[in-house]
């Protein structure tokens, strides 16, 4: 018996999951000379843009818990693009922030975008136009 219903082709799912692993590898040629993996790029790209952040706020921008975070806030560290501080104000909270080096490394990715932009074969109208409707998406599933 075959169920029309779960045939790959009619999955929205798989589509998603598919192109997000394309686009993931399309990046990699452009974080390596960087030293990054994508995920770091991702978080990096948070600390350039909004500045220092308490793990509990990177994890909710990036989408990301804890227990992943973690461990790719360490290799940043490691890496000394990152250093994370106990917030002086409540001991609890742990705070990213973006080293020297780190923000010295956006000027580095700053053309990545627009290379990124390059390699996917869709106007810039209808990059613009997906991105909404994932973003409605997630938002909607929130």
């Amino acid at each position: 018996m075959s169920y029309e219903q779960l045939k790959l082709e009619n999955q929205l799912c798989f589509p998603l999951y598919a192109a997000s692993r394309a686009i993931t590898r399309a990046y990699k040629p452009l974080l390596d000379p960087l030293g990054l993996t994508y995920p770091q790029y991702l978080t990096l790209m948070s600390l350039w843009e909004h500045g220092d952040q308490s793990v509990s706020e990177l994890g909710a921008c990036l989408m990301l818990d804890s227990g992943t975070l973690t461990p790719l806030l360490k290799k940043l560290e490691v890496k000394g693009l990152i250093v994370r501080q106990r917030d002086t104000q409540d001991e609890r909270r742990v705070v990213a922030k973006l080293t020297q080096k780190g923000r010295a490394l956006e000027q580095q990715a700053a053309e990545i975008p627009a290379k990124m932009g390059e390699s996917i074969p869709m106007s810039a109208a209808e990059i613009a136009k997906l991105r909404a409707m994932l973003q409605q998406m997630l938002s909607d599933l929130g």
